[in-house]
């Protein structure tokens, strides 16, 4: 059958080619097929948003699943950067910048961006810093100011100061649900990892009372 996966051992396939998944339960019974549909836009909807791409597959549990646990992780990591004076989501942003002797390259953002649509506001936002506009929507995931004054919008130190360890801690849950989308992303894509060894054994053994 066109596009059916073997369950023997991980599950790799062709770009293109294949679309469904022959699944075997771990009692050894009769597998059932997942259809797997485009992998490449199955993919491109799990970036888009964690759990979309399962959802296109059909696959309702897992699409829920990573939904709200990476989902989830993003907002509150982007939560607790964030305070009424400084804005919202304040650890994550777009930024590659040296002024002076301030400096400030976000390598926590190549890790962020894999969330997905929870986190291009902060591409909007570098780019309207960039032509000398002002931050949207309360700071919403602007870059700061490279500035060692007090003043709107708030700039790196006096963001650091306010949100204290909040402000690494934030950077980490959300860099770490962008990690954890990667992984969706490739389960969206390649499909479940999944072993028929148990299956196998059975088999074998049943062959060989046969013969005895």
């Amino acid at each position: 059958m066109k596009g059916l996966w073997a369950a023997r051992g991980p599950c790799f396939a062709e770009a293109g080619q294949a679309e469904e998944l022959a699944v075997t339960n771990p009692g050894g019974t009769a597998p059932h097929e997942i259809e797997l549909k485009d992998p490449v836009l199955a993919a491109f909807l799990a970036w888009l948003l964690p759990g979309l791409g399962h959802f296109y597959q059909g696959r309702t549990a897992k699409g829920i699943l990573f939904c709200v646990c990476i989902v989830g992780t993003f907002l509150y990591g982007a939560y607790l950067g964030s305070s009424r004076s400084v804005g919202l989501a304040r650890v994550v942003y777009v930024s590659w910048r040296t002024e002076g002797q301030i400096e400030d390259k976000r390598l926590y953002y190549l890790c962020q961006m894999w969330v997905g649509l929870p986190a291009l506001p902060a591409v909007v936002q570098a780019y309207r810093v960039r032509a000398g506009r002002d931050p949207l929507a309360w700071n919403l995931m602007a870059p700061p100011r490279l500035a060692t004054d007090g003043g709107e919008p708030p700039t790196l130190h006096r963001i650091h100061r306010e949100l204290h360890r909040y402000f690494e801690l934030g950077s980490v849950f959300t860099a770490v649900a962008g990690l954890l989308n990667i992984l969706a992303i490739y389960d969206a894509w390649g499909g479940p990892v999944m072993f028929e060894g148990r299956r196998e054994e059975g088999d074998e053994e049943g062959g060989q009372k046969d013969k005895a």
